[in-house]
C-alpha cells in the first residue's frame, strides 16, 4: 500500500468514527472544532495518526524524517531511532534549513501529543505539505535509544 492510499484510508476511518460519535455526519465545525488547522482547509493542515500507523510508514516508506518537537534534555533521555531534534517553539525558524524538502513525509512527535501539535501546524505554516502528527513518545510502544 502507497503513503498516499494509506494516508487516505486512515484519515476516511478518523471521518467516520468522529461522525460515528457525534452523530452527524458533514456537520460544520466551527474553529473551536477543528484542532489541527487555523482556516479548516485542509491545504493547510496535517494528518494526525496513532503511534501504531506511523510505525507502519516508517516500515513502509523509504523517503521520510521523524521530527522530535522536545527539549533537548528530554531528547537525549531517549527518542525514536533516526529521529532528528527541533524542539517545538524552535520549528518556524530552524525547520527550513533542517527540512528542506517541503513535500517530504515529516513525522511528528513529542513527550504526549500537544507541542507535536504545535509544531506540526507550524510545518504547515511555512508551506510544508505532507506533515503527519502521532502524538507523543508516552505512548510509543516500539523501540527507543539513547
Amino acid at each position: 500500500m502507497n503513503r498516499r492510499t494509506f494516508l487516505n484510508a486512515v484519515c476516511l476511518a478518523s471521518v467516520i468514527s468522529l461522525a460515528g460519535l457525534t452523530g452527524c455526519l458533514g456537520a460544520p465545525t466551527g474553529d473551536n472544532g477543528n484542532t489541527n488547522s487555523d482556516s479548516g482547509s485542509n491545504s493547510n493542515s496535517y494528518q494526525q495518526v496513532d503511534a501504531e500507523a506511523a510505525k507502519e510508514l516508517m516500515d513502509t516508506e523509504d523517503d521520510y524524517v521523524i521530527l522530535d518537537a522536545r527539549t533537548q534534555t528530554e531528547y537525549d533521555e531517549g527518542h525514536i531511532p533516526g529521529a532528528i531534534l527541533i524542539p517545538h517553539d524552535t520549528v518556524a525558524t530552524a525547520a527550513e534549513n533542517a527540512l528542506p524538502d517541503k513535500d517530504q513525509l515529516i513525522l511528528v512527535y513529542c513527550r504526549s501529543g500537544n507541542r507535536s501539535k504545535e509544531a506540526s501546524q507550524a510545518l504547515v505554516d511555512l508551506g510544508y505539505t505532507n506533515v503527519v502528527e502521532f502524538g507523543g513518545i508516552n505512548s510509543w510502544p516500539y523501540e527507543v535509544e539513547k
